[in-house]
């Protein structure tokens, strides 16, 4: 399964590689904001993203929407990775389609849950 990073914080996005590897993921791709994921995924692809809110250029929600609309990827399973964490910010990030929502900071045993639980439930969907 390849994952795609995007977060606009070099630091952020190695903290996030690494767990994923440490849990088992090898392949990542990595992207510093919407423009660039979107740029990444029509010429890398990816199976998997996890996004930041907050980023220049295109931020997570608008590169969920781009993603959602996009034929090739409308079902990729996306988790949304961000400081922002009251009801109201969780509450619009569910109205465009992000799987699941896990709030900065994070534990290496968190975010696998957050994973976990979102590749169950496209795993358990119908096709």
């Amino acid at each position: 399964m390849k994952f795609l990073v995007v977060d606009d914080s070099l630091t952020m996005r190695r903290i996030v590689i690494n767990t994923l590897k440490t849990i088992g993921y090898a392949e990542v791709v990595e992207a510093g904001d919407g423009k660039d994921a979107m740029a990444k995924l029509l010429s890398e692809g990816a199976d998997f993203l996890i996004t930041d809110w907050n980023m220049p250029e295109m931020n997570g929600l608008e590169l969920t929407k781009w993603v959602r609309a996009n034929a090739q990827y409308g079902n990729m399973p996306i988790l949304m990775v961000t400081t922002r964490g009251n009801k109201e910010d969780v509450i619009e990030a569910m109205k465009v389609r992000v799987n699941n929502y896990i709030v900065k900071p994070f534990t290496a045993q968190g975010l696998k849950e957050k994973i976990d639980a979102i590749l169950k439930t496209v795993e358990t969907k119908p096709a």
